[in-house]
């Protein structure tokens, strides 16, 4: 089944709902200031306020819900998955909608207003909740009876790799998983999985399958002999939008957003690639604009007077640029205010360190007080970074750190911040060896991604500045 014509069944259904729920609110509106309004239902179509909402409304709720992510993975759903995600938006929905537009509603003034809001909250994701329900139950079904499946390559060649492939082939209600082939983890003379699937290649060529062939599930079933390679096998994956299952026999090594799945079918762990579910990450962005904006309008006195600072200090530009590598291994161009002289790296890429003498007086200073990052504010408005998230490097460096920890990989699979968890504890590092150090505060952000953190991060980061802690 195509992906799109399923999406677009929700995005219907939800449609629906949303005029269903409108029509039925402006009919109970227009009926506390018409006590005929029964008598003469056709006339709430000669109203130009029933036809600005016949429209709006149902926009306002399908924006809300692309925000939340509730038309990505429709393939992935669960009843209680459902659940969740309905009640969330349906409450953020109703509560904007209510103190925005309902409590100034005079129709509706002499009402008791906590009633109301709990009422239109209810009729609201009963309709919607019904709908998506509906859909949902028809997916799982599918999936159950192999009419939907997830294209899956299988990691292991030997007794495990048969037992979970025998598993999940003979399970009662499938689990979808459509299986290409296997990988080798190691290479031997012969692969008893070979009897039953066929062969892809090894662990190096899976960046190229998941391309090829559409993968959507990865499966790892390697034997003991081969557990030193499950730390990197998975830190390769986690760079793709893959679902990650592992047999329970390695769960020490799982870095990741850790499941289990259905009881009904294989005991697998389950590694997600979502580190935030959608609805945080959609807000989180929105955070990301709001505080850029603030910033920008409130620091642009600041903005004005370092750049006339910098200028008149030093000889050379007044901002400084650099390439650096963010979300997904994408390049982009980070920009701050110039804090070295013009020709700091004329002898090629280096870091700085605190008794750096290409760092001008005055750069010194705003590099304390992180004055030097606020240009970066624009790059947050144009989506190539966050307020909060794994600092960026070049790849010069990026080079070096992998040869010593692959798991820095990890980093790209958000966007990177202009603070972060060890820009705050550790701040900044003068070589490879503190980069590698610095590195196991940001994997720990990546494994407790929230957005309480972030604020955790922001508040901690404010206090630096105010007291010119800034490394």
């Amino acid at each position: 089944m195509n992906k799109n014509v399923h999406r677009f069944k929700y995005i219907l259904v939800d449609l629906f709902s949303s005029l269903l729920v409108w029509v039925g609110f402006f009919i109970y509106r227009q009926s506390l200031i018409d006590n005929n309004l029964y008598a003469n239902i056709s006339s709430i179509f000669e109203e130009s306020v029933f036809w600005y909402g016949f429209v709006l409304y149902p926009l306002f709720w399908n924006i809300l819900y692309v925000s939340a992510g509730m038309y990505r993975r429709v393939y992935r759903k669960t009843r209680l998955i459902e659940l969740e995600q309905t009640i969330v938006v349906s409450l953020i929905g109703i509560f904007i909608l209510f103190f925005i537009l309902l409590i100034n509603d005079q129709a509706l003034f002499g009402l008791k207003q906590s009633d109301l809001f709990f009422k239109a909250l209810f009729v609201h994701f009963f309709l919607t909740y019904i709908g998506r329900l509906f859909i949902t139950n028809q997916t799982i079904r599918k999936i159950h009876t192999k009419k939907i499946g997830f294209n899956t390559i299988l990691i292991g060649t030997n007794g495990n790799a048969i037992k979970v492939f025998n598993d999940i082939e003979n399970q009662e209600y499938s689990s979808g998983n459509r299986f290409i082939g296997f990988v080798h983890a190691k290479e031997h003379d012969k692969y008893k999985i070979a009897a039953v699937l066929p062969h892809l290649g090894s662990i190096e060529d899976l960046p190229r399958l998941i391309k090829e062939y559409a993968i959507e599930e990865v499966i790892i079933a390697i034997e003991k002999s081969e557990t030193d390679l499950i730390t990197s096998i998975i830190t390769e994956l986690e760079l793709f939008d893959v679902v990650i299952k592992i047999i329970p026999l390695f769960h020490d090594y799982i870095v990741g957003n850790v499941k289990t799945t259905g009881i009904f079918q294989t005991p697998l762990i389950e590694i997600s690639p979502d580190l935030m579910p959608d609805w945080q990450l959609s807000l989180k962005r929105l955070i990301d604009i709001l505080l850029a904006l603030i910033a920008i309008l409130i620091l642009s006195p600041i903005y004005l007077l370092t750049a006339l600072i910098v200028k008149l200090t030093s000889a050379g530009p007044i901002f400084y640029t650099q390439k650096r590598i963010g979300k997904n291994g994408k390049e982009f161009l980070m920009i701050k205010f110039r804090s070295m002289y013009a020709d700091a790296e004329k002898l090629g890429p280096q870091l700085s360190s605190k008794s750096d003498a290409r760092i001008t007086p005055f750069g010194a200073f705003i590099r304390k007080i992180r004055v030097d990052e606020i240009p970066q504010f624009f790059t947050v408005l144009k989506g190539e970074m966050s307020i909060v998230g794994p600092r960026p490097e070049r790849q010069f460096y990026i080079d070096q750190i992998l040869d010593r920890a692959p798991h820095f990989k990890l980093l790209q699979k958000v966007k990177p911040g202009m603070t972060s968890w060890g820009q705050v504890k550790f701040g900044y590092a003068e070589n490879i060896d503190e980069m590698i150090e610095r590195l196991q505060y940001d994997i720990l952000y990546l494994e407790n991604m929230s957005l309480a953190m972030d604020f955790k991060i922001m508040i901690w980061t404010a206090l630096i500045v105010v007291q010119g802690r800034g490394k």
